[in-house]
């Protein structure tokens, strides 16, 4: 929380450089050393306040403490001194200077703002409550004391709470630029994107020149999957600062999600250079390279990816599919069982690694891993599919038409299903079984009677088959 800015703009006029400020920093040590405080003590206070503004705070403290010396009932005084410690973060410190404040101007509004900060940095956030709401007891319409109790409870992610004084603070104060961007953010955290996009749309009217502003709004845009509308915020945000990693990533996955893949690739590319230690940036560039079916590079992105976090689940799954693609079997085995020891949700790298067992002629193997895979998920319907198709390959039958029937259960109208079952109740002598599951076959999609004549050529001579195979053209 930063501290009231009422200070830093009531006497000080314009602009200052470092110079004219050390300038007037050493003629107020100059009247102290001389013991002529008093004479010039509104020399010395507008150099405190310019000593907040521009963060010359050792300096600020110094004279501060000689004020003190001369005018220790000066409530102002220890407010200064309390505002300065804080921005040293000794909390404690401040908290004692704000009290000793209160003790002199119990009526003061910036000191009940002040020494909440301390307050809630202390971890006394009931305290840091009730001092902004005494506050509030004195000047009941003044935004910044509602935008402060916003920030303590949005640090603690009561949003909803903290939305309700943002809120207020732009119903006093319309053009509170700060309050309109964490209402955007608190918005966000709750999942009501329209009304952030709202805020970051009014924060922008103020503050149009923002890059954080407009990469905020981009975000909620890509959220809500207006990916143009991403693209245009993310790419001003960019034109306001083209350093911004952040904003060249989510404007790489916004054009991917519109197909324009070479503009994601550069856009990953930039964010790469900017900062070349972010992981994510190396995966989503191997994803753009793997759907160019460029699978040397994209494994390269990957195995980068991995460099900076060895524990990159999705890294390892991800390059474990090109290593497969492109027929480095015993590599992708390797990816796909080091994915699996990385998570407690191993589902997906469970499955490709049975799908590759499969391919590979392990068949023993991929039973094991399609039935872990279904371990973790037991609605997942492709390892059901895939498990039942092995079995089949096996001459596990009974096995085979139990994987089936838990097909049927997640897709009922799955025809292919039923016709695997048929075949394995005529391999199995089980004909009326047979039967059954062919006609359903035939009504869920008529076109496998194809299918049934070439693997059954016999049933042209048959008039069973030839009478059931009419009853279900299509």
């Amino acid at each position: 929380m930063s501290f009231s800015e009422d200070y830093l703009n009531d006497d000080t006029d314009g602009f200052f450089d470092e110079k004219e400020i050390i300038s007037k920093i050493n003629t107020s040590k100059e009247y102290i050393s001389n013991g002529q405080e008093i004479a010039n003590i509104d020399f010395i206070e507008e150099t405190i306040q310019l000593c907040l503004e521009y963060d010359f705070i050792e300096d600020g403290l110094h004279l501060t403490d000689a004020l003190i010396t001369v005018t220790p009932y000066n409530s102002e005084t220890w407010q200064f001194k309390g505002i300065f410690l804080n921005n040293t973060f000794d909390f404690e410190q401040a908290y004692q200077c704000f009290q000793k404040a209160l003790s002199l101007n119990p009526n003061d509004v910036e000191s009940y703002i002040n020494i909440s900060i301390a307050e809630d940095n202390l971890g006394m956030f009931e305290e840091a409550v009730e001092s902004l709401k005494k506050a509030l007891n004195f000047e009941p319409a003044n935004e910044e004391i509602y935008f402060n109790l916003g920030i303590l409870f949005e640090k603690r992610e009561k949003f909803q709470e903290a939305i309700n004084f943002f809120r207020k603070a732009v119903e006093l104060a319309p053009d509170y630029s700060e309050s309109w961007y964490e209402l955007g953010y608190c918005y966000e955290n709750t999942d009501q994107l329209k009304s952030a996009l709202h805020a970051y749309e009014m924060y922008l009217e103020n503050e149009p020149d923002n890059f954080t502003g407009w990469y905020n709004k981009g975000i909620v845009h890509l959220r809500l999957e207006q990916w143009e509308k991403a693209i245009n915020a993310f790419e001003l945000s960019i034109a306001l600062k083209d350093d911004f990693a952040s904003s060249w990533f989510n404007c790489g996955y916004s054009y991917s999600k519109v197909g324009r893949t070479g503009e994601a690739l550069s856009a990953y590319k930039k964010a790469y250079e900017v900062d070349p230690f972010d992981e994510t940036i190396l995966f989503n560039m191997g994803q753009i390279y793997e759907d160019l079916e460029n699978y040397p590079q994209a494994i390269k992105c990957y195995s980068e990816a991995i460099n900076i976090d060895s524990e990159y689940y999705e890294a390892y799954l991800a390059r474990g599919y090109c290593n497969d693609s492109i027929g480095k079997f015993q590599l992708a085995l390797k990816d796909f069982n080091k994915a699996i020891s990385l998570t407690g949700n191993s589902e997906d790298a469970w499955f490709a690694k049975a799908d590759l067992e499969y391919s590979l002629g392990k068949l023993n193997d991929s039973v094991v891993s399609f039935k872990k895979a279904i371990e973790f998920n037991r609605d997942n319907f492709g390892a059901w599919y895939k498990l039942a198709e092995t079995y089949f390959e096996m001459g596990r039958w009974i096995d085979a038409l139990g994987a089936f029937d838990e097909c049927i259960r997640l897709k009922p109208a799955h025809a292919n299903s039923y016709y695997s079952k048929a075949k394995i109740n005529f391999l199995i002598s089980q004909t009326q079984d047979a039967i059954d599951c062919l006609k359903k076959t035939f009504e869920l999609d008529p076109n496998i009677k194809n299918d049934f004549t070439r693997d059954y050529p016999e049933v042209k001579s048959s008039k069973l088959f030839t009478k059931l195979l009419d009853d279900n053209k299509p």
